[in-house]
Order: structure tokens, then C-alpha cells, then sequence
């Protein structure tokens, strides 16, 4: 019986002591702030998401990409608007954030664009929304669903 206790002790430390070991560079020293969505209308329009990731390490690290089981296609998507005043979206591409810098994205710039909701993006419900990094590193941020008129994290 004192070996099952004893064992079962040693678990528990082991696990909890895990937790307290620092994790690698790179993604872990992202941090990702003010994170947050509006409510959607239905499932055929795309949503958004919008966040400031800021880069704590002493290195470069560099996203990828998107994972949500909201969307079938998260993407990172930037808004551009032309000389005329005509603004379109398109794929941003790898995003590389040096050592000590933040990236915004943020309403009429780059913003997480989910396109093909597998539901509807309801007022006062959250998402997990992971951020996938070029070495394979993920960062995962639960992503709270404001009104669909808020303007910012703090509406």
C-alpha cells in the first residue's frame, strides 16, 4: 500500500514539477495580448480575430499560420487600400516578429480571417485559436466573441 501511495506522489510531483520547467525559445516566449473577435451573423460570412503578438525572446521567430476548430480556413489576412481608395484583402504570408517587437492585428490591417465557420461566432463565448510557428511550435489562445458592433477588446 505504501509503495502505491509513494508512487502515485512521485507522479504527481513529476507532473507538477514539469509545469515549472522553462520551455524552449522560440514560440514560448510569445505572448499574446488584448486577444478578441465580434459576434457573427450565421456561419456565411467570415470572422475575425484580432490580438497583439509580442516576440520576448532574443529570437526572431516567425508565423505561419492558423488552427481553430471554429474554421475550416483560418488565415492571416491583411488589408490594403490603393491610391484610389479601394481596399482589398489577401494571404499575408509568413509574419517575422524580432526579438523584442509586438504585430498587431487589428481591424483594416492584418487580422486572423476564419473563412468557413463550422458555427456561429456567438456574443460572450470563446474560441481556442493556435498560432503555428515555422520551427513547429504552437501558441494557443482562448479568443473571447464580443458584440458584433465592439471596436476594440475593451467594448
Amino acid at each position: 500500500m505504501k509503495k502505491i501511495i509513494m508512487t502515485g506522489t512521485l507522479a504527481a510531483l513529476l507532473t507538477f514539477g514539469g509545469l515549472l520547467v522553462p520551455a524552449l525559445a522560440g514560440p514560448v516566449d510569445v505572448v499574446v495580448e488584448s486577444a478578441w473577435s465580434r459576434a457573427s451573423i450565421g456561419m456565411n460570412r467570415p470572422g475575425a480575430a484580432y490580438m497583439t503578438i509580442r516576440n520576448t525572446g532574443d529570437e526572431p521567430v516567425t508565423l505561419i499560420g492558423l488552427s481553430t476548430p471554429l474554421a475550416m480556413m483560418p488565415e492571416i489576412h491583411e488589408t490594403k487600400t490603393n491610391a484610389e481608395g479601394v481596399s482589398s484583402m489577401s494571404a499575408a504570408g509568413e509574419i517575422a516578429i524580432a526579438p523584442g517587437e509586438s504585430v498587431a492585428l487589428e481591424p483594416g490591417g492584418l487580422h486572423a480571417m476564419l473563412m468557413r465557420l463550422q458555427q456561429p461566432m456567438t456574443e460572450g463565448e470563446t474560441f481556442p485559436l493556435t498560432l503555428l510557428f515555422v520551427d513547429g511550435r504552437e501558441v494557443t489562445v482562448e479568443v473571447p466573441i464580443l458584440g458584433i458592433a465592439a471596436r476594440g477588446p475593451e467594448d
